[in-house]
């Protein structure tokens, strides 16, 4: 978020010299107006810049063997260009590399999943899903009962990736 924040003020500093060079190069021409215009367009570009490029700059530094199970896009009215293009700010992903099976029941297996958002920390959540059913367990207090199952049929995100990942 400190970075951001620079470079948002950089673009700014650069925006503006960019047009009082302009203006300077015109012979004084331009309104002396547009200087701050044009710095605030520079920091408004990159302030939307920072907040599209997130989610790739997110997904690409991932391990290999996380796979991507669901994408939340929002648009907000303080963001009107989020009306045109929406803008990803938070996903799921599931750690492939971690899925452990159950030894007593085929196809059910419990997975590590990665909670992403935009300037939130990292969450992860233990899962278990049954593939074959097309359900699965939200996490427990750690009680020690039985899970509670929900069906969520073999279109959810969560579910049909765990079980690629799985080979299920």
């Amino acid at each position: 978020m400190f970075f951001e924040l620079i470079a948002v003020l950089v673009a700014g500093a650069g925006g503006a010299g960019l047009l009082l060079l302009v203006s300077r190069l015109s012979g004084g021409r331009l309104p002396r107006w547009l200087i701050p215009v044009g710095a605030g367009a520079a920091m408004i570009a990159t302030s939307v810049s920072a907040e599209y490029s997130w989610f790739p700059r997110s997904r690409d530094t991932l391990p290999d063997h996380f796979a991507v199970a669901e994408v939340h896009q929002s648009r907000a009215l303080w963001r009107p260009w989020t009306h045109v293009v929406p803008m990803v700010d938070r996903f799921i992903a599931v750690d492939g590399g971690n899925l452990r099976a159950n030894e007593q029941t085929e196809g059910l297996y419990l997975a590590d999943l990665y909670f992403f958002a935009r300037w939130q920390p990292v969450r992860v959540v233990q899962m278990m899903v049954d593939c074959p059913g097309g359900r699965r367990a939200d996490p427990m207090g750690g009680d020690g009962g039985a899970p509670v199952w929900r069906e969520v049929g073999a279109q959810d995100p969560v579910l049909r990736t765990v079980c690629e990942e799985a080979g299920a």
